[in-house]
């Protein structure tokens, strides 16, 4: 990030593409000198209601008020930066017989005053670029006149609200383009949203609510949570810094600094305890384990250097850090059915779902940020025991050869032979592939394997692979695949893994893998989890929401 770029400047999302969601169930969110209009009557929502607040409802039935077809063309020219949508506008009214959505017989339909109230309060998620025309919506919706008005003057309001609500789903549910996401070597699969689909089902289902129904993976909610929460800190400058410690500190020992995480702790919620004393005591050892979990250190209790300085992250640090995640949430699947394998780099894990259900999870070794893991998905379809390991060229001109030219017996000390234009290893405890591979056909030659330098998984930042996934626990994964077929039970897979014959066996039904990015999400107890960006992405990513601005 450039030096003296400011948060202001980042938080924010663009989009592009045509959104999911449920077009009226939008909660009723106000600020300081915004009424929320609910029919013809206006009232001030308190602030303190605001996120417990959802309305249920749809458009407008009414078919007796209606305008004709040639205003859409008449507002587009108007407001130009709406052009984008007037072909999705015009379908929405073709099937209503450009008949007013946002208006009945009493007037303005309440569901307006919902979205014009969630668009003024868009920072809530985490996007401070004005969407189009900001002022004339404002202008419109604050002309009681109109709000008043059982028969609208004309379309400009109605086109208005749905223009706004385009806008808004673009920017807010589905985030940047997937040219900008490839940019940010981005491959995974992007959620396909049915927008005419969309609008049909809000249309026959008047009772959900935008908190259930919002087109967003679940981490998006959970993040904009803790968006709210740090943001309201780091507003009042309430950021509190622990000064650095000569020592570590453990259980049973007193230290002014002491006295200091106590406070830091409790500001954020993580510690309930006492706050005043200078002792570090079990209830605090407790406390700091979960932030040290919470940060994918080991949840020692020890607080030394590395403990002190997370607990100093700015606020506004983790602002910044929660809403790039919050982009990265609008890009991937709502949900998935059946079994499928998520690995987060930042967090190096892998994790096993069914049903969106977290199964277990396992510690893996990505790849060094000079080797960097793709981030894609794939379906897994073999399992291969005792496999052999074909070295890619870069790594037998690099390394393999200059071994050779040191040692001419370089390849039958590492169990190697030779193999087409390079070397390959033959099965064995030192394979460098270990004792099994997993397999997702791709482009990128990124699988996920054994191996033999079992030390690695004990360190917190597991950045050493050259590119391709290392498992700490394979034989779990080999286990958990296979658990459909009465042949392969512990003992046969223990066998098969142990023989010195490479065997493939191919999945009934492929799983599919997610290679993925998140460098901050809402972990299953609640805690928000940061990571250290080790790919240097969340840098790129805010370089280029803010070129997009």
């Amino acid at each position: 990030m450039r030096a003296g770029m400011k948060m202001s400047n980042i938080i924010f999302a663009v989009g592009t593409c045509l959104v999911v969601a449920s077009l009226f169930l939008l909660g009723n969110c106000t600020r300081p000198g915004y009424r929320t209009i609910e029919g013809p009557r206006t009232q001030i929502t308190p602030d303190a209601q605001r996120d417990k607040m959802a309305v249920a409802g749809n458009f407008s039935n009414q078919v007796e008020l209606r305008f004709d077809s040639n205003e859409v063309q008449k507002f587009v020219t108007r407001y130009p930066r709406f052009a984008d949508y007037a072909a999705d506008i015009n379908k929405f009214y073709r099937k209503r017989d450009f008949a007013y959505a946002w208006y009945d017989q009493k007037g303005l339909i309440e569901q307006a005053g919902s979205l014009f109230n969630r668009i003024v309060h868009i920072h809530d998620d985490g996007i401070t670029a004005q969407l189009p025309y900001e002022a004339d919506f404002v202008r419109m919706m604050e002309d009681s006149d109109s709000i008043l008005r059982k028969e609208p003057r004309n379309a400009d309001a109605e086109l208005m609200l749905t223009s706004q609500y385009f806008s808004f789903a673009k920017h807010v549910w589905q985030g940047v383009g997937q040219t900008d996401e490839e940019k940010m070597d981005w491959y995974l699969v992007r959620k396909k949203l049915d927008l005419e689909a969309l609008m049909d089902s809000l249309l026959l289902h008047p009772e959900r609510s935008i908190n259930a129904d919002e087109p967003v993976y679940r981490q998006y909610a959970l993040l904009r949570r803790y968006l709210k929460k740090y943001n309201e800190i780091d507003s009042a400058g309430k950021w509190i810094t622990v000064p650095s410690s000569d020592r570590k500190l453990s259980e049973g020992d007193s230290s002014h600094v002491i006295l200091h995480i106590r406070k830091r702790l409790a500001l954020t919620g993580d510690f309930q305890g006492d706050t005043i004393s200078a002792t570090y005591t079990a209830d605090l050892a407790k406390a700091i384990k979960r932030f040290q979990d919470s940060r994918g250190l080991q949840a020692d209790g020890v607080i030394g250097p590395t403990v002190i300085s997370e607990l100093n992250m700015p606020a506004s640090k983790i602002v910044e850090q929660i809403v790039l995640n919050m982009e990265r949430a609008r890009w991937v699947p709502v949900s998935m059915d059946g079994s499928y394998i998520v690995v987060n780099i930042p967090a190096f894990k892998l994790y096993v779902y069914d049903h969106d259900s977290l199964v277990w999870d396992m510690n893996i070794v990505a790849g060094q940020p000079m080797h960097e893991t793709v981030i894609f998905n794939g379906e897994l379809k073999y399992v291969v025991f005792s496999p052999y390991w074909n070295v890619p060229q870069s790594i037998y001109k690099n390394e393999i050869l200059p071994g050779i030219k040191r040692d001419p017996d370089y390849l039958a000390k590492h169990n190697m032979e030779k193999f087409g234009n390079s070397v390959r290893q033959k099965p064995g405890p030192s394979n460098s592939l270990g004792r099994v591979k997993f397999l997702f056909p791709n482009s990128y030659n990124i699988y996920l394997h054994d191996t033999p330098s079992k030390s690695l998984f004990s360190k917190d930042n597991r950045a050493f692979s050259h590119g391709c996934i290392r498992l700490a626990e394979p034989k779990k994964l080999a286990m958990y695949l296979l658990r459909d077929s009465k042949a392969w039970t512990s003992a046969k897979i223990d066998a098969a893994m142990s023989s010195n014959s490479e065997k493939w066996v191919t999945l009934d039904k492929p799983v599919p893998v997610f290679i993925a990015y998140f460098t901050a999400w809402v972990g299953r107890d609640g805690a928000l989890n940061i990571r250290k960006d080790v790919y240097k992405r969340d840098s790129r990513l805010a370089e280029m929401m803010i070129a997009g601005n």
